[in-house]
């Protein structure tokens, strides 16, 4: 009975990791449009991958906006909810092997947490985060899912809807360099193509996500800024968070299996 089983259920996806001797293992996800179903399909799925009995499991956490939906044990293990903020904090410490950083988790929207040790506490966020995305491009494009659209912004040119620094002024700021934008689909012209919009609205999002969260690590100081959630699935994310480090002197760090730091998290809260 040394496994430890974290589930973080999510609206429409619940992700699902084990804990052994403080090494994670066999992270993986599945949907479910009920939150219950998901959670023991999830459960299931997982124990049946890993070749696991009932037996070798002694505690399952469970956290996440679905979390409400388990009353009682799980098949009589024992099962505890756990505060998603701190677990969000505790799985981006885990990931990343900082002592200190803030965690952003970014989902449907955005959550900040501050996390230090065994501590975390939320310290902001935004409304800003897949869910813009999404109805951003599902507006202006018609594209409904994250795939699409990545798909779509190849190529994107961001000179063709985005406002930068150089375009307003042809003197120097010292504190700006010249290809810092100005205002995000500021320009959008005539020659615009769906590529070039397809970049313009992931480009938005994820400064503005990246902006919010170097306001968050400065009021907590901290230079370390772990990236979690969803959101860092996209091939441009890295991309778009490392342009903004030499402007803020921060460090944006994306660890491995990322979009498991809130399950992750949950396991180690069994501690």
């Amino acid at each position: 009975m040394d496994h430890v089983i974290g589930i973080d259920v999510g609206g429409s996806t619940t992700k699902i990791v084990g804990l052994r001797q403080g090494r994670m293992f066999s992270p993986l996800m599945v949907k479910a449009s009920d939150p219950k179903s998901s959670i023991y399909g999830a459960f299931g799925k997982f124990m049946d991958e890993n070749g696991l009995k009932l037996s070798d499991v002694s505690r399952v956490m469970v956290t996440g906006v679905g979390a409400a939906a388990l009353e009682g044990d799980i098949y009589g293990i024992r099962a505890e909810k756990v505060d998603e903020f701190l677990a969000v904090g505790r799985g981006g410490l885990y990931l990343s092997g900082l002592n200190k950083a803030v965690i952003a988790s970014m989902g449907t929207g955005t959550a900040l947490i501050s996390a230090e040790g065994k501590s975390a506490r939320h310290v902001g966020g935004t409304g800003v985060g897949g869910g813009t995305l999404l109805g951003l491009s599902g507006r202006m494009l018609n594209i409904r899912d994250f795939g699409s659209l990545v798909e779509t912004a190849r190529g994107g040119d961001l000179s063709h809807v985005d406002l930068f620094v150089n375009d307003l002024t042809s003197g120097e700021i010292t504190t700006l360099p010249s290809g810092t934008t100005a205002s995000n689909l500021g320009r959008i012209s005539d020659l615009a193509s769906k590529s070039d919009l397809a970049m313009g609205i992931i480009n938005l999002v994820l400064q503005t996500i990246g902006v919010v969260a170097v306001l968050a690590a400065k009021l907590e100081n901290t230079t370390k800024i772990v990236l979690s959630g969803t959101l860092t699935d996209m091939p441009y994310t890295m991309e778009i968070f490392e342009k903004l480090e030499p402007l803020y002197g921060v460090t944006f760090i994306l660890p491995e299996s990322a979009e498991y730091t809130t399950s992750v998290g949950a396991a180690l809260c069994a501690e």
